[in-house]
This record gives structure tokens, C-alpha cells and sequence, in this order.
């Protein structure tokens, strides 16, 4: 299930304040989700919202970087630019104005294993804007005079966004280490050398087999009904013609044995950093309550200032100026637990380190207390039901399930998972995969001067 760290982050806050968020006293404002399919493939997810008349309308595609070619890492998130650039009915660029002309607004993002578009616009201009959306789906038109300046876009956005950035270069080499095969170990940037030789081809033939109907989920979320946007949905979508494309099939994780370690050194650094990631089962790829126990353990070792790592670490032996940990649960295949901590001034990481293996193994060893899964419990599942008064936060919940091996059902017996999690459970989820040769850790420092 998508978290919703802001959701979550706030009600931690206030349970720090009263001790117990009433999950029963939020009101169940959240989407039932309706849903038809079209009969070339494409699956429709309506979420009902009747309080304004707005709908946000998602585009999801079952692709992202992971699905790539070998050799043509970024292409997912190159395609994710060029479908901006315009159709035989809409000039290149005009599409975002158009929207904008509308009142609405549209983006588009691309991770791992799906690129998503969508837009938030009012209900009687829907019409059009779906209508724009399965345009593009089938008649993208892209020329060099279009795609390559683009590719110089990406590449500067690779520049910005991470060669100028030590702890996002770090987090590149982390992720190359951890997976040995699977292509999550490749950014979904791409790599830089493989970007430059991206071309017009290259994005024809990803966009013609993927961009279609039968790998595509549209998720609407707002003031309309199945019933009632089912003709719209079919005079726009259903004469798209599906392009057969095949099951997901990707290379898989061999047998970790041993752990890895990682060194970088870089004169922009200001701060020493630990980082460590462990390969752990996703919500698609556990085994029964594998993925919600691991959600639990993972909060209540790092979720906020009441948490095992930062009380120790940072409140009592005064080690650590930030400590986190993530479960990065929404993947289609195995993913990764997160942890980060930060050093104060004068400590050296192998102490932080040593720190907080220590916390973990206990952890383990003994596992939660009764009060600390209530607290978690809580504050997972209420943030959950909070999390429901967003259109699209809802839309981007199911449209990340979807497209990530879930289903409808998962999404919406998620808090009653994660409420029934034992303390064994979460034990035995972490015994199992929380072992140091599933392991990379790296440790990113200030370059000597």
C-alpha cells in the first residue's frame, strides 16, 4: 500500500500528544472503489466522491524502468517527457496548456515498475481531457527535431537532480549493490552513458508495445459513478486497439551471501552519513503476513521521535543528531528496507553503527512490546483512513497496488492486516530477512581537505 508519510508523520505527532488516535472516530469518508473493463483490455478503477465536483483522471501503464531493455536504461522516464510532445490533433506542448486552459492541472511520474499520468480537472470538462489522454495513448508522433532536444533535458536533469548530488550518486551505488540481477539495481534515470545513445527508435518501439489499452489502468476519482462514465470511458478508450503485450518476466534475485560495504568520499558532503538497505519481500512477493509485519517493525524502529532507534540513539546515548528506517513495500518484486542515520559532531560512523546493530538484534531477539504494536497499529491504520479525504491520494493508492501486483481487495483489507499482525509475526519477518547478507551498507563522508 502507497504510505502516506505526511499522513502518517502528523498522527504520530498527535499520538505522541494523547496517547491513542481513536481510528473507530475517523469517519470512513474513503472511495469504495467501483470497476469495469474494457473489452480491449483496459481496466477502469472508479473511486465515487461527491463532495466537489472535481475528478482526477490517472493514466497508469503497467512499465517502468525495470521493463527496459537491456542497454537502454532511462527510456520508461524518456517516454514519460515525450508524450507531452504532441499527436496528429495536438501540437507538441500544447497539451499541458490546454489542460491549464481548462482550469486543471496535469504531470506525470514514472518509478521502477509503472509511469503514471494524470490530471485534476472539474467535472463538466472532463470530456475533453479524457478524450486528449486516449489520444496520446495510440498516436503519439515524435520526429528527431523533438526527441533529441529532450534527450539533452533528461540528461541535464540527471545532472541536477543527481551527479550534483553525493548522497543521490551514493543511493545509485547502494541499490547497484544490493541487487545482483534483478534490473532494480539500475536507476530509473538511467545511466548516463546509456542515455545519450537513447533515439526516436528507441522510444517508438517502447511506446508501441507498452502504450496501450490492455497494459493500461485508468483510475478516476471524484464526482462520478461507474455507471455513469462508462459510456464516456468507452467512446474515447474502447476503439484502441490492444498491442499484446506480454507478462512481466524479469531476472531474479540469486541467493545473497554475503554483505556488502560501501565507501564514498566527496568534497560537497557537509555530514557524515550510515546508509544501509536490506532486500526484503514486497506486499506482491511475501508470504502471508510477511510485508504488514515488516511495515510494523519498520515504525516502530524508526517511526518518529518515540521510536526504538531514535530514543536510543539519538534521545539517550546521544549518538546520532537523525536516525530513520523505511519499508519501501509497493514494489512488483522484492524491494528494500531503508535505514539512515546521521552522526553528531566528533562520533564515528562504526560507533553509530555498532549502535545500532545492537537496537536491531534486541529488537529481534525480544520483539515489540503490546503497547508499542497498539500505538503502531494505530497509527498505520489511522493514517490510512486520513489518508482517504484526498482524491488523489486515493487514485494513486490503487493505481500503485494495481500496477505493482495487488488488487482492489489488498488495498482495502490493508488496515485490517496490518491490525491483525502478531508480535511473533513481526519477529519471524524480521529474523528472516534483517540479516547481514541481505545487506549493503555504505558510509558517505566529507572528502579530505
Amino acid at each position: 500500500m502507497l504510505k502516506m508519510g505526511w499522513a502518517i508523520a502528523a498522527l504520530a505527532a498527535l499520538v505522541a500528544l494523547v496517547g491513542v488516535v481513536p481510528v473507530a472516530a475517523v469517519a470512513e469518508k474513503g472511495f469504495k472503489a467501483e470497476t469495469f473493463k474494457l473489452e480491449n483490455g483496459m481496466t477502469v478503477i472508479v473511486l465515487p466522491d461527491h463532495r466537489v465536483p472535481v475528478v482526477t483522471q490517472m493514466v497508469w501503464y503497467r512499465v517502468g524502468s525495470a521493463d527496459e531493455t537491456k542497454g537502454k536504461s532511462g527510456i520508461a522516464h524518456f517516454l514519460e517527457h515525450l508524450m507531452f510532445k504532441g499527436t496528429d490533433d495536438i501540437p507538441p506542448g500544447e497539451f499541458s496548456k490546454r489542460v491549464a486552459r481548462l482550469g486543471g492541472q496535469d504531470n506525470a511520474f514514472t518509478s521502477n515498475d509503472y509511469t503514471a499520468y494524470y490530471e485534476r480537472i472539474a467535472k463538466d470538462r472532463l470530456d475533453e481531457v479524457m478524450g486528449m489522454e486516449a489520444d496520446r495513448m495510440r498516436d503519439l508522433r515524435l520526429t528527431d527535431e523533438i526527441v533529441l532536444p529532450e534527450r539533452d533535458v533528461i540528461l541535464e536533469e540527471r545532472n541536477q537532480s543527481i551527479d550534483n548530488d553525493p548522497q543521490r550518486q551514493m543511493t545509485e551505488q547502494l541499490l547497484a549493490a544490493l541487487y545482483l540481477a534483478h534490473p532494480y539495481g539500475i536507476p530509473i534515470i538511467g545511466w548516463r552513458h546509456e542515455m545519450e545513445g537513447l533515439t526516436r527508435e528507441d522510444a517508438i518501439a517502447f511506446y508501441g508495445v507498452h502504450y496501450a489499452p490492455d497494459n493500461a489502468i485508468l483510475v478516476l476519482a471524484g464526482d462520478v459513478t461507474a455507471d455513469e462514465i462508462r459510456p464516456m470511458v468507452e467512446k474515447h478508450f474502447a476503439d484502441l486497439k490492444p498491442s499484446g503485450v506480454s507478462l512481466r518476466v524479469r531476472p531474479k534475485e540469486p541467493p545473497q551471501l554475503a554483505a556488502r560495504r560501501l565507501a564514498m568520499s566527496d568534497a560537497r558532503v557537509q555530514q557524515p552519513q550510515m546508509t544501509r538497505l536490506y532486500l526484503v519481500p514486497s506486499y506482491a512477493t511475501a508470504k502471508g503476513s510477511e510485508a504488514h509485519a515488516l511495515e510494523l517493525a519498520c515504525d516502530i524502529l524508526g517511526g518518529g521521535e518515540t521510536s526504538r532507534l531514535y530514543e536510543a540513539l539519538v534521545e539517550r546515548q546521544k549518538l546520532a543528531t537523525a536516525v530513520s528506517i523505511y519499508y519501501d513495500g509497493d514494489a512488483y518484486d522484492e524491494t528494500a528496507i531503508w535505514l539512515s542515520a546521521t552522526p553528531r559532531e566528533g562520533v564515528p560512523l562504526e560507533k553509530l553503527e555498532a549502535a545500532m546493530d545492537k537496537v536491531i538484534a534486541d529488537f529481534i531477539a525480544k520483539g515489540p512490546t503490546a503497547e508499542e504494536m497498539a500505538r503502531s497499529k494505530t497509527v498505520l491504520r489511522a493514517a490510512a483512513i486520513f489518508g482517504r479525504d484526498s482524491q488523489f491520494n486515493m487514485a494513486r493508492i490503487y493505481g500503485t497496488a494495481l500496477t505493482t501486483g495487488q488488487s482492489i481487495e489488498d488495498v482495502e483489507a490493508w488496515p485490517d492486516r496490518i491490525e491483525g499482525a502478531t508480535v511473533e509475526e513481526v519477529k519471524a519477518a524480521l529474523a528472516a530477512y534483517v540479516k547481514a547478507e541481505r545487506s549493503v551498507t555504505g558510509y558517505l563522508t566529507p572528502a579530505a581537505q
